[in-house]
């Protein structure tokens, strides 16, 4: 029979309440999933965007992630080894003015997350544009790798991001 891993069990759970944000209370629309098998390393990815219903400028990302290490410490039972996975969170916006959006995007970030370390922002734009429009991913990384210890944390973590999102959408402009 089989037996899910952690990785799967928090890929559904986050994928019920997603889904449900946008199927059954259209607070979101998901643009974008991912869901890997990487062959040459044996690891698992998963990845799912979406952006506010009806607001199209800035989108959020939930990415799991199982290394070889992760799955095969839950799948051996290896002694000593907590099956976990990392969780990695991502926002993307455009902006005008870098300079003042990123401060302004790094504070939202603080207030909101409280994180441990400071979220990254990389910029990029295509050269030469007269007037670049400039591209910025937002990563917040956390410290630890979760289980299913974390599973009632999800709805909090989610309604985080819709704050953030609802915010870095007003700093767009």
């Amino acid at each position: 029979m089989f037996d899910p891993t952690v990785f799967e069990n928090l890929k559904v759970a986050f994928e019920n309440q997603l889904y449900d944000l946008d199927t059954l209370d259209r607070k979101i629309d998901i643009i974008n999933r991912k869901d890997r098998l990487e062959l040459a390393v044996m690891s698992r990815e998963f990845a799912l965007q979406f952006k506010l219903a009806e607001r199209a400028s800035v989108s959020a990302e939930i990415q799991l992630t199982a290394s070889l290490k992760d799955l095969a410490a839950e799948i051996l039972e290896l002694k000593g080894e907590t099956p976990s996975c990392a969780l990695r969170l991502r926002f993307y916006m455009e902006m005008h003015d870098i300079n003042e959006q990123c401060k302004l995007v790094e504070q939202i970030m603080r207030r909101i997350w409280e994180p441990d370390t400071v979220p990254t922002q990389t910029i990029s734009y295509v050269y030469g544009t007269e007037a670049p429009i400039y591209s910025n991913v937002i990563e917040l990384s956390f410290n630890r790798q979760i289980n299913e210890e974390q599973m009632d944390d999800i709805p909090e973590l989610i309604t985080h991001m819709l704050q953030t999102l609802t915010q870095l959408n007003e700093a767009a402009g």
